[in-house]
C-alpha cells in the first residue's frame, strides 16, 4: 500500500512525461502541471479517491471575461452535447463569464503513449472550442 502523496506524485510525473512529448510543461510547487495549447491555459492535478483509484483532473480555460449573454450559453450547451472528452462549463464572474473544459479520469497504470494521447484529445478539444467561439 502506497501513500496518497506517492500515488499522486507518480501520476503527475507520468502525465508530465506524456505531455512533454507535445508541449512545454511547468511544475508548480505543489506538483500541479500547467501548460498552454493554442492560447488555452491548462492545469493537471492528481488525487486519490480511494485505495487503487487515483485520477487525473485536467482543466482548460477556453475563454474568459466573455459577455454574459443567452446566445453564448445556448452555443456552449449545444457544443457540450457534441463533446466526448470533457465537460464544458460557464462560470459567472464580475467581468462576465469564463468558459472551461474539465475532464477527470482514472489514470493509474496508463502507459505514457496512451496517457499523452488522452490528455491531448482533451486539450485539442479545448483549443478547437476556443477557435470556434472566437472565430479565429
Amino acid at each position: 500500500m502506497t501513500s496518497e502523496a506517492a500515488d499522486t506524485a507518480a501520476l503527475l510525473s507520468s502525465a508530465r512525461q506524456a505531455l512533454e512529448r507535445f508541449l512545454e510543461v511547468h511544475v508548480d510547487d505543489d506538483g500541479t502541471l500547467t501548460f498552454s495549447h493554442a492560447d488555452v491555459p491548462c492545469v493537471v492535478q492528481a488525487m486519490r479517491l480511494a485505495d487503487g483509484l487515483s485520477v487525473l483532473s485536467l482543466t482548460c480555460v477556453v475563454a474568459w471575461d466573455l459577455p454574459d449573454e443567452q446566445v453564448l450559453a445556448a452555443s456552449v450547451a449545444e457544443r457540450a452535447g457534441q463533446g466526448v472528452f470533457g465537460t464544458l462549463g460557464l462560470a459567472h464572474t464580475e467581468r462576465g463569464v469564463d468558459l472551461t473544459l474539465r475532464y477527470a479520469f482514472p489514470a493509474q497504470g496508463l502507459d505514457e503513449g496512451p496517457l499523452g494521447t488522452l490528455l491531448m484529445l482533451v486539450v485539442s478539444t479545448a483549443s478547437q472550442v476556443r477557435s470556434e467561439l472566437l472565430g479565429a
